[in-house]
């Protein structure tokens, strides 16, 4: 197949600038001195702007016309007949946006983000509002690239999850929100969990060792990978051979780093699990923001905070600490990592509660992109929506407008709903887990991880981009995506750690 081979030639020739700018990107945000940024917001719009008018170019489109018509024959799950089919799709997303508006918004991104470093510590909107403006312009001009959608964030969430539509997010979103907000009032109507042994001096190089300990046992190859510090903890793949992690860390909270790292080993997994023979081609990595989601919140929530976890783990973080935890029951230290309370963080918040947050700006994020919502007023509505949803006063914007990342390094519009799409899928892919090896939770009781771990890299891991999310959810589970997992798992879950009565749990169906 002559034009499959230099369809994957072309197709590694872009992966090499893509993942160069990754490198430069990671940089930035882990070791660069701040005097670097203009210079590094140029260097990163340059390799983009090469990269994309190399995949746009009109000799890919030949090649994937040729490549097709030599892989009409083959399975649709084939490695070639996917290859292609994925390819077209993205390309043809790719070909409809200029290669100037791809490296003026990467330029963009890169002194946004920089900007944005300073700006949250300092409490200071005013300085990173025109930035945000022009971010919000941007995001814009993207979606205006591909007339015919029903709303301008359609396109926008395509790019992230792929046949999701702003009309179906509303319609998912409404129906959990109806059926999660009268389960954070039961338990929020109960004293909170005592969470004070967490929050005690706790020495950093400690807590990033517990952590890496952690994430080696879950299967996380530090041959073909690493772990450093940055603002905000995110993963990102240079090569199959080379996908790291960061995380942050708080010396006055013993798990704060531990969540951070277990949450990117979940992404990392995933990225690592895919099938090196996809390297250098649009199949090489996860196949939606939601799928990619669903791994980091099912290790770090599903696993990281239940009981047989921390049956095992407890006695050795115990001796990490053990000034911090000497007389601390395990059933106390259980209840403290699942504690349920409104809060103000996204990254913070509980199991429970942290789908509003997402809620909360996925909304925003609509009436930005739509006009109704200017920018000069985004700080002032965070504030009222966070009380009116959270019952939470935003004492200042650097725990309001400036928590989140996303918005100053990257576009307004089609990523935060992927959090709660995670959410959901974490707990349906964890159900299919079960049902095939009923002993992964006396597995994770003995800190045996590889039965789940080598089931979700045959299942959904080495697959990477091969199938939509919805075509990898239905071969997966047996059904399309669906929130009644997710609801089982929290209610099993906070039921007996709250006391909740069943006449509190509200039903399918009622609004």
């Amino acid at each position: 197949m002559k034009a499959y081979d230099a369809l994957k030639v072309r197709l590694l020739e872009v992966d090499d600038l893509n993942r160069a700018a990754a490198v430069l990107q990671w940089d930035q945000a882990t070791y660069m001195p701040p005097g670097g940024a203009p210079a590094r917001g140029r260097q990163t719009a340059t390799l983009s702007r090469l990269a994309h008018e190399q995949f746009t170019a009109a000799e890919t489109g030949r090649l994937l016309d040729a490549t097709a018509k030599e892989t009409e024959s083959l399975p649709f799950d084939s490695d070639e007949a996917s290859l292609v089919r994925v390819t077209r799709r993205y390309w043809d997303l790719a070909v409809r946006r200029p290669s100037s508006l791809v490296a003026e918004f990467q330029a963009h991104e890169a002194e946004s983000y920089q900007a944005w470093t300073v700006a949250r510590p300092a409490n200071d909107f005013a300085s990173v509002r025109p930035l945000l403006e022009k971010t919000l312009e941007l995001s814009r001009r993207t979606a205006e690239c591909y007339p015919g959608y029903d709303h301008i964030a359609d396109p926008l969430i395509d790019f992230s999850d792929y046949g999701m539509k702003a009309a179906s997010v509303r319609k998912l979103f409404a129906e959990l929100r109806s059926r999660l907000v009268p389960m954070v009032r039961a338990i929020t109507s109960r004293p909170v969990a005592d969470g004070s042994c967490l929050l005690q001096h706790a020495p950093a190089a400690e807590q990033l060792a517990f952590g890496l300990d952690v994430i080696r046992c879950f299967g996380y190859d530090f041959e073909r990978g690493r772990q450093d510090l940055t603002h905000h903890p995110f993963q990102t793949t240079f090569s199959s051979g080379d996908v790291r992690i960061t995380t942050r860390v708080r010396e006055d909270d013993i798990t704060d780093a531990l969540f951070s790292t277990l949450h990117e080993s979940g992404h990392a997994l995933y990225e690592q699990g895919v099938d090196p023979r996809f390297e250098g081609t649009p199949l090489a990595h996860g196949t939606s923001a939601g799928v990619h989601e669903s791994q980091s919140r099912l290790w770090e929530n599903l696993v990281g905070r239940s009981r047989g976890f921390w049956e095992h783990f407890y006695p050795r973080l115990q001796e990490s600490f053990p000034a911090q935890l000497k007389g601390i029951a395990l059933d106390t230290f259980y209840r403290a990592v699942n504690r349920v309370e409104r809060s103000l963080i996204r990254v913070d918040a509980d199991e429970v509660t942290y789908n509003l947050h997402v809620m909360l700006r996925f909304d925003l994020e609509l009436d930005l992109l739509e006009g109704k919502l200017a920018v000069k007023d985004l700080a002032r509505v965070w504030r009222e929506r966070v009380e009116a949803d959270l019952g939470r006063p935003v004492p200042d914007d650097r725990n309001g407008v400036l928590q989140d990342v996303h918005w100053f390094a990257g576009r307004i519009g089609g990523v935060f709903q992927g959090y709660t799409l995670g959410n959901i899928l974490s707990a349906q892919f964890y159900d299919a887990a079960l049902r095939a090896n009923p002993g992964i939770p006396g597995d994770i009781c003995r800190g045996e991880f590889a039965p789940l771990h080598g089931w979700l890299k045959e299942n959904i891991y080495r697959h990477g981009a091969k199938f939509t999310a919805p075509e990898l959810v239905k071969r997966v589970t047996g059904s399309d995506l669906t929130i009644e997992p997710y609801l089982d798992y929290l209610w099993g879950k906070y039921q007996p750690l709250y006391g909740l009565r069943e006449e509190e749990r509200q039903p399918a169906g009622v609004a």
